[in-house]
Formats: C-alpha cells, sequence, structure tokens
C-alpha cells in the first residue's frame, strides 16, 4: 500500500488525457486496501473489486479509464486459486469472468485487448494454482517426514521402558521362586506384577507394531551417547569426524542419548553429503546437571549450504525429535565456514 497509493495518486495527476480524472484516482487508491484481506477473504475480495469495477463499467458506459496502477488487481484472482477453497475458487472464476464479460463489450474495449485481458486473468489463476499445489506437496512430504521421525522415537522410547519393564518382569520371576519361604501375601502381589509386566510389554509391542506399519522390527538396541565414538576417524569418502565427550553422562536416559545420536547421524550425514571441500566435522557434547547440549560443525564453503531459513527434511525430523524431548535443534551457517548444527535437550528426557 505504502507504495501502490503514492504510485497511483502521481499516475493519475500526471497522466495526460485521463478522463474522469477524479473518479479514477478515487477508485483505484480506495480499493488498494483490499489487499490487506486477500489471504484471509480472498473471495470476498475478488467480489467487491471486480463488483465494483464493474459496476462503473456499466454506471460510465464504459468511460472510466483502466489506471496502469490498477494492475494490481490480478493479484487478488492469484490470491483467490492460492488460499481460497474449491468452493470459494469456482464463485470467484465467476465474478471475474463476468467482470472480464463486461470489459469485452465492443463499447468498451477492442477485441484484442479483451482477449489479452482474458489471458493475462487466466494465467494469474494458474499461477495461484500451481503455487497452491506446490505448498500442499511440501506440507505432505513435511507431515511424513514428522511421522517418520515419530516412528523412530517410539522405537527408542519402546526400548527405553521395555529394558525396565523386563527387569521387573525378571525379579517378580525371581520372587516367585523364592516365595515358598514367604507370606502368601507377597507371593500375590509377585504374580501381579509379573502379569502386569507382560502385559505393559505386550501392549507396546502391538502399539510399535502399528506404527511401524507392518515393517519388521528392528531388535538391535538403540545406539547411544557411547556409540558417537564409532563415528570417530578419517574416512576415504569424506570428512574426518572429531568426537569430543565432555561431562558426566552417567544416568542420561537412554531416550536421550539415542535423540542424540541420531541428531549426530544425520548432521554428520547431511555435511558429506552437502560441505563441499570440507576436510573435518566436530562433533562435541557436553552433559550438566540439567542438560545436554550437542554442537557438530564443519569447515566446508559456505556457498554451497542450503539457506537456515528453507530447511530440508532432514533437518525437520531432527528439530522435531528434539521438540518431543522438550528440547530444541537449529542449523546454519557457522561463524566462520561450513555449517553448524546444535541441540539442547533435558537431561532427564522430558517430552513437550
Amino acid at each position: 500500500m505504502a507504495v501502490l497509493v503514492p504510485a497511483a495518486v502521481l499516475e493519475g495527476v500526471l497522466r495526460p488525457g485521463l478522463p474522469l480524472r477524479g473518479l479514477s484516482i478515487l477508485v483505484t487508491v480506495g480499493l488498494v486496501a483490499t489487499l490487506l484481506w486477500r489471504r484471509i477473504r480472498p473471495l470476498l475480495t475478488v467480489a467487491v473489486v471486480f463488483g465494483v469495477l464493474g459496476l462503473l463499467l456499466v454506471l460510465t458506459a464504459g468511460a472510466i479509464p483502466q489506471m496502469y496502477t490498477g494492475a494490481y488487481v490480478l493479484i487478488l484472482p492469484y490470491a483467490l486459486f492460492r488460499w481460497g477453497s474449491g468452493r470459494e475458487a469456482v464463485i470467484g472464476s465467476a465474478i471475474t469472468a463476468g467482470k472480464a464479460g463486461l470489459s469485452a463489450l465492443p463499447s468498451v474495449s477492442r477485441p484484442s485487448d479483451a482477449v489479452v485481458g482474458s489471458a493475462v486473468l487466466l494465467s494469474a489463476m494458474a499461477l495461484g494454482a500451481v503455487f497452491r499445489f506446490r505448498a500442499g506437496a511440501r506440507m505432505r512430504e513435511l507431515d511424513q517426514v514428522t511421522l517418520l521421525e515419530r516412528e523412530r522415537l517410539a522405537r527408542d522410547l519402546h526400548d527405553t521402558v521395555a529394558h525396565h519393564v523386563s527387569a521387573i518382569a525378571i525379579r517378580a520371576q525371581a520372587g516367585l521362586a523364592t516365595s515358598a519361604s514367604q507370606p502368601d501375601a507377597a507371593g500375590q502381589a509377585l504374580r501381579v506384577i509379573e502379569a502386569e509386566a507382560s502385559r505393559t510389554l505386550a501392549e507396546m509391542r502391538s502399539i510399535v507394531r502399528v506404527l511401524r506399519r507392518g515393517d519388521p522390527a528392528e531388535l538391535a538396541p538403540s545406539p547411544g551417547i557411547a556409540g558417537l565414538e564409532r563415528l570417530a576417524g578419517p574416512n576415504r569418502a569424506g570428512p574426518s569426524v572429531d568426537v569430543e565427550l565432555c561431562g558426566d553422562f552417567t544416568g542420561v536416559p537412554p531416550s536421550v542419548g539415542a535423540a542424540i545420536y541420531r541428531l549426530v547421524q544425520e548432521s554428520v550425514t547431511n555435511a558429506r553429503r552437502h560441505a563441499r571441500h570440507a576436510t573435518r566435522i566436530e562433533i562435541r557434547v557436553a552433559a550438566d546437571d540439567a542438560l545436554v547440549r550437542l554442537r557438530v560443525s564443519d569447515d566446508g564453503d559456505t556457498g554451497v549450504l542450503r539457506p537456515a531459513g528453507s530447511p530440508g527434511y532432514g533437518l525437520t525430523g531432527m528439530m522435531e525429535r528434539a521438540r518431543l524431548l522438550g528440547g530444541t535443534c537449529e542449523a546454519g551457517q557457522g561463524p566462520g565456514r561450513g555449517w553448524t548444527v546444535t541441540a539442547v535437550l533435558p537431561r532427564t528426557g522430558t517430552t513437550a
């Protein structure tokens, strides 16, 4: 609006031979405000703008000219197909077609101008539909990445809880083995513990089986912080990896350890794929009484890195995993060279 309003006024004042000068300026400037609602009320803005323009064509018998600044109305058909519903697009198309039909009358414009104007309107609508489709496809892909990351996290949590529940079941079985010398109440309590633990394991496995969509279960234990050492060392196919662990990791829940490992794994994979001319990847994990902090950086060229404002699907999954555990994950260009990924997770593994 800050540009369109002064431009419309200047055109209305300086353009020679402009009939109905005052009315033209008033209409062009007055309808600029409808652009503010083009996303939230696309059908209403189309109805107001094209309805007013069509009414003026009828009342003035086509005498009101089309100001060059008034080309901003092409944004409205685009917005209609970009943000409007299917029903709104159909109704808005009918309104737009009615206005285009009035503009195509022989008393208003030449046939060639009418054809060009109609083609421009259709192009704006098609462009809005294309961008709507692309945005919808990207959102579906992002949702798929989020879902897959939740499935991986569900497996990690399953492994963690299953470990403790299995220990409960084993203790209950050991108690049953020695219950002959104990009161009957103790034996009954142990039977309840064993039954409840077994039921919990069965239900959890069935839920995770559904989340995995029928894929075969991975029986290997989830890697943790201790597994990061295996990533260190030179690599023939890419930069070398340097791992530094600081602090006491005793008592860090397996869910947090698995999340740290997955974040590092994805960061190293991205660096090897996208960091051009990188020779080294540094991994630093530090733990204190409350938080576990992660930093992965490389020394690649910054000119080929992905912009921070447009995260890829791998980065989206990393951010989702950190958020579900109550932490944060960020990625962007480093202060010097390369790409840096930082993450902060609660030591207790509190979920969001």
